[in-house]
């Protein structure tokens, strides 16, 4: 079975450390990236992309608000490169504003995660359950 390879764009260690408890705790079989930053982020996804045996995350959890390149910047890059768009993209932050949400929507998210992350909110069981069919379509 292969894992849900997932790349967390994220600077703040403790989410880091609640995103890997909430996805143990649900069992998901992952191999997690952790991106310290949108730079960093977009310098991997340039390796992976350049790579002949480079693997392209199935999901990205991306925090709007960090340092150097912020959220929409790697949404954008990534709306730029057609080997990403079949990535699923979901947006984690503390910002609930109309404005950031529907600018992640235009930008192609797959879903809207408030900070800090609560397994029973909708948005984020439909970000784990979406993993979980990730799991569940690559077991196959």
């Amino acid at each position: 079975m292969q894992p849900i390879n997932i790349l967390l764009v994220e600077d703040d260690k403790l989410d880091v450390i609640d995103i890997k408890r909430s996805l143990d705790k649900l069992n998901i079989f992952y191999k997690l990236t952790n991106a310290k930053n949108g730079e960093e982020a977009i310098s991997l996804l340039d390796e992976q992309i350049s790579s002949s045996n480079g693997t392209l995350p199935d999901v990205m959890l991306i925090d709007i608000n960090m340092p150097k390149v912020n959220g929409f910047e790697v949404l954008e890059y990534m709306r730029g490169h057609e080997e990403l768009k079949q990535i699923k993209r979901f947006i984690l932050t503390t910002s609930g504003d109309r404005t950031d949400k529907s600018a992640a929507e235009k930008l192609g998210v797959s879903g809207y995660i408030i900070k800090p992350l609560k397994l029973n909110s909708p948005t984020a069981m439909d970000a784990f359950n979406l993993m979980i069919d990730l799991l569940n379509f690559k077991k196959n």
